[in-house]
């Protein structure tokens, strides 16, 4: 069993060095397990992913379904129109869109005994990965399906492949995440 005081719960000389990542400051913040990640990613109904275009940085909303596979693998996918911006993007970068993207979930105000001790609790993931569209029926039919089971929790929809085609599916292969829960503090009773 780990000694609680062996265990960093901040990691606040944390540099950024080139070719590695930076490690969570708020390591006692941190989520590693992918049981836990899981969770989160379920309990979440929209994605924010950022790229930059032509245009300059950008980030979007969007509904979305998921796969996420026991060694902690996480594959997003969305669902949009034949053309627009986010599309674009990804054909301009050979199917290979380099994107960020962010969740939370179980958001709820902290109160402080002064302006500057407020705080929020919430659950979050946070990655890194690649968009791209995908061009099997097949698989542009799972992301469908998988997206109408997590956003309606209607399980086995069936799509003609009429409807797939009428839409974009596009997937998001996560290639960094990282977790984070910061939980509401317990009752404090005088």
């Amino acid at each position: 069993m780990t000694d609680m005081r062996d265990t960093p719960t901040r990691r606040n000389h944390e540099r950024t060095v080139a070719g590695e990542r930076r490690r969570m400051r708020r390591a006692d913040r941190e989520v590693t397990d992918a049981n836990a990640i899981a969770g989160i990613v379920a309990a979440c109904r929209i994605v924010r992913v950022s790229y930059v275009d032509v245009e300059g940085l950008t980030i979007v909303p969007m509904n979305f379904g998921y796969k996420f596979e026991n060694d902690g693998t996480l594959t997003l996918y969305l669902h949009s129109a034949p053309v627009g911006r986010k599309l674009d993007a990804i054909r301009a970068a050979s199917n290979a869109l380099a994107v960020a993207f962010e969740m939370e979930t179980d958001c709820a105000v902290v109160e402080g005994r002064t302006p500057c001790n407020w705080s929020e609790a919430f659950k979050s993931v946070i990655g890194n990965g690649t968009a791209s569209i995908v061009t099997d029926l097949a698989e542009a039919r799972h992301g469908l399906q998988l997206l109408m089971a997590h956003q309606a929790g209607a399980d086995h929809v069936e799509f003609t492949d009429r409807q797939v085609g009428s839409v974009t599916v596009w997937k998001i292969e996560a290639d960094r995440l990282t977790a984070k829960i910061h939980d509401m503090p317990a009752p404090h009773h005088p």
